[in-house]
This record gives C-alpha cells, structure tokens and sequence, in this order.
C-alpha cells in the first residue's frame, strides 16, 4: 500500500526508479533519529544527454533545473501524503541550499547527506569512476532525490556494495578534467581515492562559464558518454 502510493505520486512511473534503503549508521548527526530512506532516480532526457559533447549546453541546464524541479514537487507531494498517515519524514531535494550546506563544505566539498548513498544502500546502482551514480536501468543518466524516515516502512533493498563498471574506462578517458584515477569504487574507498572533486568543480564552472555565461558545477560530458542506459 505504502509502495503503492509513492509510485502514485510521481507524474511519469516510466522515468523513475523507487528504492528503499537501511541507512541505520550511516547518516550525519544532523539526522539523528531518521535511519531509513526512499530513494528515488529519474531518468534525463536521451535527445538531451546524448548533445552534450564539450559540456553543457542550454538544453541541458534547462533540462536539469526542470527535473530537479519535479523532483523536488514529487518529494514533497509523497511527504505530505505520507504524514497524512502518521508516517514522520523528512525530503531531501536534489539541489544543495545554503542550509543545507556544512561549514566545512569548501575545504571538502561533501554535503552531510548523500543521495548517492541511500540509493546504493537500496540497490539502485552503483558509484561509478567518475563519482556518478549508476543504474542498471538509466544509466548514471539520472537525476536524484530522497526522503527519510525514523521507522522501517517499507522492506529495504540489497545493497551493492561495490562497483559493476569493471575494466570501461569511457567516463575516464573523456573527463575533461582528468578529474579519475580509474579506481574502482566500494563501500570500504574513500572517494578521494578514486576522483579528485576539485578538479572536477573547476572545470565544470569553466565550460559552463564557456558555454552558458553561468560559473555553475555542471558538465555533463561523463554522463553522456558512459554506455549503461543507452537504449
């Protein structure tokens, strides 16, 4: 039932994946109390990532700020459908507010909740070379967002644990920021290890700044060239 009406709640069923993880120790103390979360993927346009050769262009970032808009009314429509019901939550949306953001944030550029983690720990993918989230479905052509609870509501899913990208080197290759080692993530490899997040940012605000006059994190490049989620 519970399954049932979050599925119900989002405007395109085909665009997105559900996943529910156990995130019991997992979470910053920012969230002490909440230990479960929903997990939710959707899918970015094909036309739209496949036109992305040298960074991003308009389509793009108009693109991504309308799904990330969706996604953020779909969040908070399950919210409110959910504590009709009794059930205490708390959405996540995709994009980082100035709240949102830890005081150390600049010296790490980690924010104190990943979306990327809870879909992991629901077995929707896996963390690619170059730091995406990956699915089996869509590719690492997604877009994320979560909500938390306190309670078990739902049956979590399997964990993966570790990466499924094997010897593919793609993302790694055509990162203009040679931002990847090639490493291999799992839960036990500091991200640090395998993907540098500085050099990345820079040279996302560099093509974007080129491409769209806007200093903005955002590229595009790997998550056009990586072969999972092609039709």
């Amino acid at each position: 039932m519970i399954k049932k009406l979050i599925t119900d709640a989002l405007p395109d069923k085909s665009k997105y994946i559900v996943g529910f993880a156990d995130m019991t120790g997992l979470l910053h103390e920012k969230y002490t109390g909440y230990g479960y979360a929903i997990s939710l993927a959707r899918r970015l346009d094909m036309s739209i990532i496949d036109s992305i050769s040298s960074g991003p262009n308009k389509a793009y970032f108009d693109h991504y700020n309308e799904v990330n808009r969706e996604l953020t009314e779909s969040i908070q429509n399950i919210s409110a459908r959910l504590t009709e019901r009794g059930y205490e939550n708390m959405p996540v949306i995709p994009t980082v507010t100035d709240d949102m953001t830890p005081d150390d944030y600049h010296k790490t550029l980690r924010m104190a909740f990943s979306h990327k983690m809870a879909a992991t720990r629901s077995g929707i993918g896996w963390i690619g070379k170059t730091d995406l989230l990956v699915t089996n479905k869509f590719g690492p052509r997604v877009r994320l967002a979560s909500i938390l609870f306190k309670i078990n509501i739902l049956n979590p899913g399997i964990p993966i644990e570790e990466s499924q990208c094997g010897d593919c080197e793609i993302c790694v290759i055509n990162c203009p920021a040679q931002a990847a080692t090639g490493d291999l993530w799992n839960i036990k490899t500091d991200r640090d290890i395998f993907y540098n997040a500085f050099k990345c940012r820079e040279k996302c605000r560099e093509l974007s700044l080129a491409n769209l006059n806007e200093r903005i994190s955002l590229c595009g490049i790997c998550v056009s060239v990586c072969p999972k989620g092609r039709p």
